[in-house]
């Protein structure tokens, strides 16, 4: 990627994010808020198995207090930091501002690691979905072929363009949702609300490890968008309006399902796994709407895969922008100029992985993302003390205390989060930050040896130069 030639102490932060003649086209207002939808949900595929550990009430409560809990903090502080720092690293660029290079650099190792992990999880569950309607893709090498095949697809989509990967994302994302509305509308004669309030079937033990694991995999990554802020127009007016627009249409996709489907059969608790909306949906409504809903399923995870390889590549990209990696990592295609080089290492880092069990691979995401989000609510609140007087196109109606409150809050939970996680998402989630800790040493040595190619310019401003825009 060419690099502006201009000294960063000569030009404002946010004239440096302008796009040159070669820029490709920037995202609109409809497709980043189907980009966001896709980071954070998808659909209410996945939320089945909060039902099944701690049934209907304790289910319904948390897809409808844990956003309050979670997901509005972190998308207004998402929100803040994205439309005053805009660029494609994102949340590295936050972390940088605020404690220094290594943390910056860590940040992108966390998260990271946590995108292409969670990569993996969606050709695996696509192939889940498949199995249903041709059972030879249940096992041994059929099932390996399916999940390399479809990753290799999914990728080569991604590397057309953004733009193209973003009106996609709308297309899936309304096509999706329409199973779920039909049966929502034809439960609504069925439904009975006393067994809303149901605590679970008598005899079987509630699961709050999958139960929370499963709300926070279903209501998190709000941030990920953030290493998009480069390819989107007028990005400090079009952030706030896209996360409040993704926040609510995930809410209501969440909820209006588990609502019509819980109030509608009699529970069987132990039915209630990933997957049974399907199984739901043909009690209610009849054979048709299970296979309507099941290529559903497939149509969101394609959804999921593009706005998660969107999100780790244009932040390799973004890392390159700021010399935290070789200037390589932001080539773009030629044809498409879109980030091949960040493209090519996620997919290659997915097929990877994708050998590991689910369970593992939705641990181990929660647990590297809960570290990153640690770090990027204290670079939240170090930087409102440290840059006061920056310009906040979006700002968090807060004072410090206020902000601090807010955010430890749902740090509690991140806490929780890590603290009940399995050796083996210890040992995984240890051994890779330490690699990201590696890795940044490694960076420096070869700056100080001239080895590799950095950038000098990017996105790389001093304080100083933020200093000097006034706050609104």
């Amino acid at each position: 990627m060419e690099t502006c030639p201009s000294s960063p102490n000569t030009q404002p932060f946010l004239e440096q994010q302008e796009p040159s003649s070669k820029s490709p086209k920037k995202l609109a207002l409809i497709p980043l808020v189907f980009l966001i939808y896709f980071e954070v949900a998808g659909g209410p595929y996945g939320e089945e198995s909060a039902v099944g550990a701690a049934g209907p009430l304790f289910a319904i409560l948390g897809f409808l207090i844990f956003p309050f809990v979670w997901s509005i903090p972190e998308a207004v502080v998402t929100a803040e930091l994205a439309t005053t720092f805009p660029g494609n690293g994102g949340y590295v660029i936050w972390a940088n501002h605020a404690f220094g290079p290594f943390w910056g650099s860590l940040m992108g190792s966390w998260k990271f690691f946590s995108g292409v992990i969670n990569l993996a999880s969606y050709p695996v569950l696509c192939v889940d979905y498949l199995k249903l309607v041709l059972p030879i893709f249940s096992s041994g090498l059929p099932r390996y072929f399916a999940v390399v095949l479809s990753t290799l697809v999914l990728s080569f989509l991604n590397y057309t363009g953004l733009t193209i990967v973003g009106y996609t994302a709308v297309t899936l994302g309304v096509v999706s949702l329409l199973p779920f509305i039909v049966m929502s509308l034809v439960a609504i004669p069925k439904i009975d609300p006393s067994r809303w309030i149901s605590l679970g079937q008598e005899g079987v033990q509630k699961d709050w490890t999958l139960f929370f694991n499963t709300l926070f995999w279903n209501l998190n990554f709000w941030d990920n968008a953030s290493t998009l802020a480069g390819e989107v127009e007028q990005p400090q007016k079009t952030y706030p309006k896209a996360l409040f627009s993704a926040g609510l249409l995930t809410c209501l996709a969440y909820l209006i399902p588990l609502l019509a489907a819980t109030g509608a059969m009699p529970l069987h608790q132990e039915d209630w796994v990933d997957g049974y909306f399907a199984d739901a949906a043909e009690i209610i409504a009849g054979k048709w709407l299970k296979v309507w809903i099941e290529i559903g399923a497939v149509l969101s995870v394609i959804g999921l895969y593009e706005a998660q390889l969107s999100s780790c590549a244009y932040q390799l990209l973004g890392m390159a922008d700021l010399a935290f990696l070789p200037r390589i990592f932001g080539a773009r295609s030629t044809w498409f100029r879109t980030p091949w080089v960040g493209i090519l290492l996620s997919t290659l880092i997915t097929l990877a992985v994708s050998f590991m069990s689910f369970v593992n691979i939705i641990s181990s995401v929660n647990f590297l993302y809960s570290l990153g989000m640690l770090l990027e609510f204290s670079s939240f609140l170090w930087l409102r003390r440290k840059l006061p007087a920056v310009k906040r196109p979006f700002k968090v109606p807060l004072g410090l205390p206020g902000l601090v409150v807010m955010c430890l809050i749902p740090s509690g939970f991140l806490v929780y989060v890590m603290a009940v996680a399995t050796n083996i998402v210890f040992l995984v989630s240890a051994l890779l930050t330490l690699a990201g800790i590696a890795w940044y040493f490694f960076m420096e040595f070869c700056k100080a040896r001239t080895w590799l190619e950095f950038n000098n310019a990017g996105e790389k401003i001093e304080d100083e130069d933020l200093e000097g825009i006034p706050n609104q």
